[in-house]
């Protein structure tokens, strides 16, 4: 092959996708090798397709490996993926399917499949074993999607939406709230913590509104702290999004967060959204907790006592 190629190196936990990730790739027309030895990488790319073949050349490839792969070892993978791109000019990217062990142990269990590293073991012992194995190919990887939470058709609109041919050069930029009570956002790039700020909740006629709301809002900026911190979060977003872009980063996530995820996170996380928009970037918003139940025993103080 002499001409540069988009390739897609899809590694991850067993049993967090990738079958179903590499699936929806080739019905999209990519074409798809899963568990190819790397020894023979080359070979493939350098092997034209058959004449009459009804393909084209021009096909993205999706590579699948992971540590089932024979001579698997993900720091020599980032080495001569790294040679590849300077050798032939390819287009590669890597994405890497995470997800919790507990979430894991169960869709071993459910579909009574042993894991292929623990074959007379507990899945959690090979689960372990395979994140170690992989770490490097995960904390290189340009993008990372967690299933955690995943059903197999959102795993096919999320790889859909990220791989289509058709697809902006512009990163996909998400500007996210949530609540730290109801846990982290794991996929997120770069992570605000709001509870430095004057909570609403505690004030009886705020509590039931949102940080959308005029007068939460109204609130939330009068704290001392406010315009100084957010300014400096805006102006560190302004230099930092364009090095990401310019990097190659097809997704970035900025996330706010506050105790429940209903008022500081929610109005700051619109606020950055705006300012970035008048700055020229597109963002999506998303509110994760804006619809939770508030509660008195997450905010973790009483009226009257220190700032949560």
């Amino acid at each position: 092959m002499t001409q540069p190629k988009t390739i897609l190196l899809l590694s991850g936990l067993s049993g967090a996708g990738k079958t179903t990730a590499l699936k929806t790739l080739e019905d999209m027309g990519w074409e798809v090798v899963d568990n190819l030895p790397l020894v023979l990488l080359d070979r493939l790319l350098d092997t034209p397709l058959p004449a009459g073949h009804a393909g084209s050349d021009d096909r993205p490839l999706a590579l699948g490996i992971d540590a089932r792969t024979r001579d698997f070892n993900a720091n020599a993978i980032v080495q001569r993926i790294k040679a590849m791109r300077e050798r032939h000019g390819h287009d590669i990217e890597t994405l890497f399917l995470d997800c919790s062990g507990t979430e894991l142990e169960r869709r071993f269990a459910e579909t009574r499949r042993r894991h292929p590293l623990a074959l007379d073991r507990p899945a959690a012992d090979g689960i372990a074993r395979e994140r170690e194995l992989t770490e490097p190919l995960r904390r290189w990887a340009s993008q990372v999607i967690d299933t955690t939470s995943f059903t197999s058709n959102a795993l096919q609109q999320e790889i859909r939406s990220r791989f289509s041919r058709e697809r902006l050069s512009d990163p996909v930029l998400t500007i996210l709230s949530f609540g730290f009570s109801r846990g982290v956002p794991r996929n997120a790039d770069l992570m605000f913590d709001m509870r430095f700020l004057r909570n609403p909740h505690w004030d009886a006629d705020l509590r039931p509104k949102t940080g959308l709301d005029p007068d939460v809002a109204a609130y939330i900026r009068e704290d001392p702290a406010y315009e100084d911190a957010v300014g400096r979060i805006e102006d560190l977003l302004a230099t930092l999004l364009p090095r990401y872009s310019e990097g190659g980063k097809t997704y970035i996530t900025v996330a706010f967060g506050c105790t429940g995820g209903k008022h500081r996170s929610v109005h700051v996380a619109q606020r950055v959204a705006n300012y970035l928009q008048a700055a020229g970037f597109s963002p999506t918003v998303l509110h994760r907790n804006i619809e939770s139940t508030p509660q008195d025993s997450l905010e973790k103080r009483r009226p009257g006592g220190p700032k949560a």
